[in-house]
């Protein structure tokens, strides 16, 4: 599977788990909510800056983050 779609679904997974919506993910990250749309749809080739701030924003380490 595409990397892109693995983190996205990752992302989307955790988010879930804490009951946020993109929009309060995106404000507790310091992205916009478009962003993480796009993230959570595989349509965004991430960088590794913006991973550690949704994992700080999703309270999970990088390694918990990477737990496919």
């Amino acid at each position: 599977m595409d990397i892109k779609i693995l983190i996205g679904k990752r992302v989307k997974e955790l988010r879930s788990k804490l009951g946020k919506s993109q929009e309060e993910l995106a404000d507790l990250a310091g992205l916009d909510r478009t962003y993480i749309t796009s993230v959570e749809c595989g349509r965004r080739n991430i960088s590794i800056v913006n991973i550690e701030k949704l994992s700080n924003a999703l309270g999970v380490t990088l390694r918990d983050f990477f737990d496919f």
